[in-house]
């Protein structure tokens, strides 16, 4: 994906903010680079300190399919969540 951007260096940011149906929410972006607090994870994803301890033990995938193309958070902490994936409550 990040070849498709011409940019192979740019880092997608994951992180978890308040709104949504489900209380929080995540937000995904491209930055073209970290800030000195961000977490670094295999040099292609950053996220914040509270957004790390929110989606510790989630798995990211990119998925294809008839809807279109997107990124799915599996999230071990959250309790409930919208049934669009975008939001979850804890």
């Amino acid at each position: 994906m990040r070849e498709s951007k011409e940019n192979s260096s740019l880092y997608l940011r994951i992180a978890v903010s308040g709104g949504g149906c489900s209380g929080f929410r995540y937000d995904l972006s491209w930055e073209d680079s970290p800030a000195d607090s961000d977490i670094i994870l295999d040099d292609v994803v950053v996220m914040d300190d509270m957004s790390a301890s929110m989606l510790s033990g989630s798995t990211v995938d990119y998925q294809t399919g008839l809807m279109g193309e997107n990124f799915k958070i599996v999230n071990p902490n959250a309790t409930s969540g919208c049934g669009c994936g975008e939001s979850f409550s804890m």
